[in-house]
């Protein structure tokens, strides 16, 4: 993050010192000076490398969702099922709470959160950025939380071994398709600053941050 000199202050997460992020030089991270908490650090490209790991990130749900998981061959016959399948099974077999959470933290969540991070970035290269990116921030925010792919695929796994000694079973092109989401997606919120997009955000007032009392800056390292 390359924060204005002007920019409001912000309260440390940890301590709650309220404090302001100076410009930050390349590699270099703003640090509380009081508990040492990272608040904010340099991120080369905050916008457009977020952006072409969303879009690829989004391509790749779509394959995930539309593709096979896995093959499955016993006694001569043979079955495969996709997320979507596997949630509907649930379903009609009786389990609809389980039905219903892996469609909303496989499917749902990690959707609204692409789509949510799509719409921010791209609203986010105006300058000033419209008031509604910071709304969708803090959607996008939610729903990142709710996205559990490494969970369900943590099942999956388990569920392979056991399996496994049973019958054959064959990874399909949507199971590579959800271990690539399961990287994307923790590469964007590393790529990601929420705070950069946070301070272009044009506010009501027609401020582009929204005023705040007098605070110290952070430590520099």
């Amino acid at each position: 993050m390359t924060a204005p000199a002007a920019a409001a202050p912000i309260a440390c997460p940890d301590c709650d010192l309220l404090q302001h992020i100076p410009p930050l030089p390349p590699r270099a991270k703003a640090h509380c000076p009081r508990c040492g908490h990272i608040l904010a650090r340099h991120i080369n490209d905050p916008r457009d490398v977020p952006l072409a790991l969303t879009l690829a990130a989004a391509i790749i749900l779509v394959i995930a969702n539309t593709s096979h998981l896995m093959s499955l061959e016993a006694v001569g016959r043979s079955a495969s099922t996709t997320i979507l399948g596997g949630a509907w099974e649930m379903w009609q077999q009786g389990e609809q709470l389980t039905g219903a959470l892996v469609m909303f933290c496989a499917v749902l969540a990690p959707s609204g959160y692409l789509l949510f991070m799509l719409t921010l970035l791209l609203g986010a290269r105006r300058t000033p950025a419209p008031w509604w990116v910071g709304e969708m921030l803090r959607w996008a925010h939610h729903l990142q939380i709710w996205s559990m792919l490494e969970v369900m695929m943590l099942g999956i796994l388990v569920a392979l071994i056991k399996i496994a000694q049973l019958a054959s079973v064959e990874a399909g092109i949507g199971m590579y398709a959800v271990f690539a989401l399961i990287v994307l997606i923790p590469a964007i919120m590393v790529n990601f600053d929420p705070d950069d997009i946070w301070h272009r955000v044009e506010w009501a007032a027609g401020d582009t941050v929204p005023p705040a009392p007098s605070a110290e800056p952070a430590a520099v390292r």
